[in-house]
């Protein structure tokens, strides 16, 4: 087989070195594309592009695969914690017993906030979303800690990550509390990482908390099953954004922003918003599988297939059991949820949905499983942001050792040409 691609052009002949991944993925390595030939490639929204080289997560839609590291989502789901994972991601493989001790003790000491951050949060108003509230309480904290990183000292590199794991979900969850009009709750130290985000978003003031070990067990797989999957918006706006040498947190919080879109990580909040307007309607579920069908209908079906697998969701296979845990514990009784079990149902067994293979996906279960915790609809893309952190941070410190370029996308120009004014 040949290891190069020859590109035709004006009678001439260019030829462009094949590159291949360690799951035989290949790709066409184009640097000299424009310096050879004078044309640059055009693909709108890169989806034939890749950006990178990465060792961070396999991603294979059309077998419905995901791996962090090499370790299936599956097994991840099964035998490990949130915090194990994100030691994973960031730092290449999974901590030992005492490598998870020290991260774990390092993230405790560093769970405070300055005061200050409290009245960026009360110049807010309440009806703000909390997407927005939230990446400005990361970009925040830039101002309450201005050293810049050297990435090159691992010691600082190392205190910058602790940060923002440690800071992160006191943030997530003041985001939460303001919304509900709660009292702001302060990290206990004597909580695990997803029972100390727990507590800090459903302590009740006149309450003691004790974390319910099923409510635990459904967000830890939820947040690993979001932690990382690979270059999508979100993660390639953070590496962007990185590539300027632009610091850690306002990466961060640039990729929050990215998150923050409806096709992106506000889908799980377009399911609920979806099952709310079938309730409306009057909760016709076979009504609305029908309009779905219908290629002449605008209605869309939300929660079901995926952009990249074209398979099933991997993670919707792991989270639904969660899911069906967490509405048996709690013993919910809301129409909504009701509606949720049968469109799931119906999609499962319709065979219009088995042939395209429109399957629920891990948004479908996840705006459940939120609703049912009683999160409010608009805070279930702050959650994903939760989730999403340690593979932000992983990929942003993979492309700053890597020394990438600043990123710098092409054009074709469809103005007006030269003309006088």
């Amino acid at each position: 087989m040949s290891d190069s691609v020859k590109l035709s052009y004006k009678d001439q002949t260019f030829e462009f070195p094949l590159i291949e991944g360690t799951e035989k993925e290949k790709g066409i390595d184009i640097k000299s594309l424009r310096a050879q030939t004078g044309l640059i490639t055009y693909d709108p929204g890169y989806k034939n592009t890749g950006s990178c080289e990465s060792e961070i997560t396999f991603l294979d839609g059309e077998e419905g695969i995901l791996r962090y590291r090499g370790y299936s989502i599956e097994d991840l789901c099964e035998k490990a914690s949130f915090i194990e994972v994100a030691f994973l991601l960031i730092f290449g493989e999974l901590p030992t017993p005492k490598e998870l001790n020290l991260f774990s003790e390092e993230i405790r000491k560093d769970s405070l906030v300055d005061e200050d951050l409290k009245t960026i949060l009360k110049s807010f108003p309440k009806a703000a979303h909390p997407m927005g509230v939230l990446s400005s309480l990361t970009s925040a904290l830039i101002a309450f800690n201005p050293n810049s990183v050297d990435i090159e000292s691992d010691a600082e590199m190392r205190e910058a990550i602790i940060m923002l794991m440690a800071k992160f979900p006191i943030l997530a969850s003041w985001t939460h509390r303001k919304v509900k009009g709660l009292p702001l709750n302060y990290a206990n130290i004597s909580f695990s990482y997803v029972e100390n985000i727990a507590h800090m978003m459903f302590k009740m003031p006149h309450q003691e908390y004790e974390p319910s070990p099923v409510l635990v067990n459904a967000l830890n797989k939820l947040l690993i099953l979001h932690a990382d999957h690979e270059q999508n918006c979100s993660t390639s706006t953070v590496r962007i954004v990185g590539s300027s040498h632009a610091g850690l947190f306002a990466s961060v919080s640039s990729g929050i922003s990215a998150l923050w879109g409806p096709l992106h990580g506000g889908a799980n909040q377009a399911v609920i918003e979806m099952l709310e307007a079938i309730q409306a309607d009057g909760g016709d579920t076979k009504k609305f599988m029908a309009k779905a069908k219908d290629k002449e209908d605008p209605f869309r079906l939300m929660g079901f297939g995926h952009r990249v697998y074209k398979n099933f969701d991997p993670r919707a296979r792991i989270i639904k059991k969660a899911a069906d845990e967490v509405l048996q514990e709690l013993g919910i009784n809301d129409p909504v949820l009701e509606i949720a079990k049968s469109l799931e149902q119906e999609a499962l067994n319709d065979p219009y949905f088995i042939k395209r293979k429109l399957y629920p996906n891990v948004d479908f279960y996840s705006g459940i499983i939120y609703r049912a915790l009683g999160i409010p609809t608009e805070m279930f893309t702050v959650m994903f942001a939760l989730g999403r952190l340690p593979g932000w941070i992983a990929q942003w410190l993979e492309m700053r050792k890597k020394n990438e370029p600043i990123g710098r996308p092409r054009q074709i120009y469809t103005g007006p040409t030269a003309r006088t004014f």
